[in-house]
């Protein structure tokens, strides 16, 4: 697109076409977009861009007719945007196919995919090209992350073209599907250089019929790297194993196991840090430090790690950047401190995700000692994803929710759009939980929930909040309707 355009968006709150609709601007075309509902932090990025942003979808937003629309991935035949567009032949596309089109040519493509860890990874990633742009300035890296990453206040940069130098474009890579017309992998369009591959696990339940599916997806991303690039892969997974087994380049595993290429040992916690000693092959490589807790997350920080060393940047910049790296919106965010009380939010998709996340917390809040034995950690969950949402998964979700020390359950979010025979009934899991042993509850909503826990919270507590989505806004509910508890409180101390 070499003329400036008007270019729409239908489905613009989702986090890659937000971060889209902001690098189109920054090439000088005008920008509209559409959603049914906008939230932070993707709401945030696009008031901040100045960008038109129309609620809820209507054939007005196309008034005036756009030069070329994006159709989200979430959008499907129904959408009243989405018909105009076919029944006025309206020039229109795909996020993908525009990333392909106009920023990847004449870079090096870095793709981060797997079923977890792909948001942070490709954060640490990028911000390992920062650091280490500031002595080489050929690592200054362009960017599109599935998350505001915390380090550039940001979820994409695009840096302009410097002659004779290729320069590294880092990518998200999404297994989910591009467009109603285009059922492939987003990740297809993106023919990397070099790619990260963290886990393969079953997710998208609504796409992918079967765990197989989804390899089948990894292994033809796999199958994209040229002879000369390299595949970064978890050595902790069969499935990985099987999606890297017959890769045309090198590969290189990282993990625990004896005998990969990058080796991970002697992992402390330390509170919200934790350090190790990462090994290239049988020798010290670096000692790093992360700001951060859970395995996962060290693990995460490794493979942005080992593909950056691949790549040529140094160890010291490596470590430098990990010590520094400031973690992604919406992953293990403290959101408030009231009374003692600290309410974290994390983007939960998968069971998968969520033991992560409450092993972490255990890590970071741990409960030793005689200040902190009245410490409980609460999983507040709302089953918005389309795979929390199917009872493929209820099982899965017991095991990883009876992690906490209370669990609350939300309805299924937009219940009636999944079959009722492949639906998730909250109210089998808080059963499953309750004959554990394990203090659960559901109500129907943020508000229900809200009114429900606020007076039980006390000093100590720690509060999972859990959800792709904005939950009804229980981020900032709680925290007000606990500051009201706190202060009734003090309002009822004798004087």
């Amino acid at each position: 697109m070499q003329a400036a355009k008007h270019i729409h968006l239908i489905g613009i709150c989702g986090t890659a076409m937000a971060s889209l609709a902001g690098m189109l601007q920054a090439q000088g075309h005008r920008i509209t977009g559409s959603d049914a509902a906008a939230y932070p932090p993707m709401s945030d990025v696009l008031a901040a861009l100045g960008i038109l942003l129309m609620q809820p979808y209507a054939e007005a937003n196309l008034d005036p007719c756009p030069d070329l629309v994006i159709v989200g991935n979430a959008i499907s035949r129904g959408n009243v945007e989405l018909e105009l567009v076919l029944d006025r032949r309206i020039p229109f596309t795909s996020m993908a196919a525009v990333l392909h089109d106009e920023f990847l040519p004449g870079r090096e493509s870095l793709v981060v995919a797997g079923t977890h860890g792909k948001t942070t990874t490709t954060s640490m990633l990028a911000w390992i090209y920062e650091v280490a742009s500031r002595t080489q300035p050929r690592f200054a890296p362009s960017f599109l992350i599935g998350g505001v990453a915390e380090n550039f206040g940001t979820s994409f940069m695009v840096r302009p073209f410097v002659e004779g130098v290729r320069q590294p474009f880092l990518i998200e890579g999404d297994e989910y599907d591009t467009a109603f017309f285009d059922k492939g992998p987003k990740f297809l369009h993106y023919f990397p250089d070099a790619a990260i591959l963290t886990h393969v696990e079953f997710d998208h339940a609504d796409i992918y019929p079967d765990l197989s599916a989804v390899k089948t997806a990894f292994k033809r991303l796999v199958n994209l790297v040229p002879g000369r690039g390299r595949v970064i892969a978890f050595d902790g997974s069969e499935n990985v194993s099987e999606c890297v087994a017959r890769a045309f380049c090198a590969v290189e595993r990282y993990g625990f196991a004896p005998g990969s290429q990058w080796r991970v040992q002697n992992m402390r916690h330390e509170g919200s840090a934790t350090s190790w000693t990462l090994l290239r092959g049988a020798e010290p490589f670096a000692e790093l430090t992360l700001p951060m807790a859970g395995e996962h997350n060290a693990l995460n920080a490794t493979a942005a790690a080992a593909l950056a060393a691949g790549q040529g940047i140094p160890a010291a910049a490596i470590a430098e950047a990990l010590a520094t790296f400031r973690s992604v919106k919406r992953r293990l965010e403290v959101r408030a401190e009231v009374g003692g009380v600290t309410i974290i939010d994390d983007f939960a998709h998968h069971p998968t995700a969520i033991r992560e996340t409450l092993r972490a917390l255990r890590t970071a809040y741990p409960q030793t000692g005689s200040e902190s034995e009245a410490r409980r950690l609460w999983a507040i969950l709302e089953p918005r994803s389309n795979t929390l949402r199917r009872n493929v998964f209820e099982a899965a979700l017991v095991e990883s929710l009876a992690l906490a020390d209370r669990v609350v359950l939300a309805a299924v979010f937009q219940s009636e759009a999944i079959p009722a025979s492949e639906r998730l009934h909250p109210e089998n899991v808080v059963a499953a939980l309750g004959a554990r042993g394990i203090e659960a509850a559901m109500h129907a909503d943020a508000d229900a929930i809200v009114t429900a826990i606020a007076p039980q919270l006390q000093a100590g507590d720690v509060v999972a909040i859990l959800s792709n989505g904005g939950f009804g806004g229980i981020y900032e509910k709680l925290p007000q309707a606990l500051a009201r508890v706190q202060k009734a409180s003090l309002a009822a101390l004798p004087v």
